[in-house]
């Protein structure tokens, strides 16, 4: 069965095959250029084979690590997560650091990241009440620290809703 499926990677209609297969991954979301490299690999394509696929796709911009890396900020701060947060998950797909940079630095005009964790710590505070105070002031900082926002935003709002409780 292994040698059947070696041989049939080996078949002249293999970039035909690899690109079948990203279109697939590209139907469900964008994806980055590593990302999809490594999807290539994963799925048994080789490494120069999985390039030019990568390239093919660049070329015809179906792939752009630019725009994929602004829908993917887009679409985590709807959820809503920190700026830190992002970055380590934008690091892990495999982006250029310069890419996640301008991509971030676009973000921050319009980010009151003091705002968004006032809010989440308010409403997980009221999920809390029968809970000691040191108990749920502890939670909800780990809740807000996994979320990916500062731990100096997250003391400050934390200190400013414990005085107001």
């Amino acid at each position: 069965m292994k040698e059947k499926r070696e041989r049939s990677l080996a078949s002249p209609n293999n970039a035909e095959r690899a690109r079948a297969y990203a279109f697939l991954l590209l139907k469900f979301r964008l994806r980055s250029e590593n990302e999809l490299k490594a999807r290539l690999k994963q799925k048994g394509f080789s490494e120069e084979l999985s390039q030019d696929t990568v390239n093919f796709l660049k070329d015809k911009e179906f792939i752009d690590d630019c725009v994929f890396a602004r829908g993917w900020v887009a679409s985590r701060l709807r959820r809503p997560f920190g700026l830190r947060k992002i970055r380590q998950e934008l690091v892990g797909k495999g982006l250029d650091k310069e890419i996640i940079e301008n991509s971030l630095s676009q973000v921050k005009e319009h980010y009151n990241e003091s705002q968004i964790v006032s809010q989440l710590a308010q409403q997980r505070f009221s999920k809390l009440k029968g809970i000691e105070p040191f108990k749920a002031k502890a939670r909800v900082y780990g809740y807000l620290m996994r979320r990916g926002f500062s731990p100096d935003v997250i003391g400050e709002v934390i200190r400013d809703v414990d005085k107001e409780l």
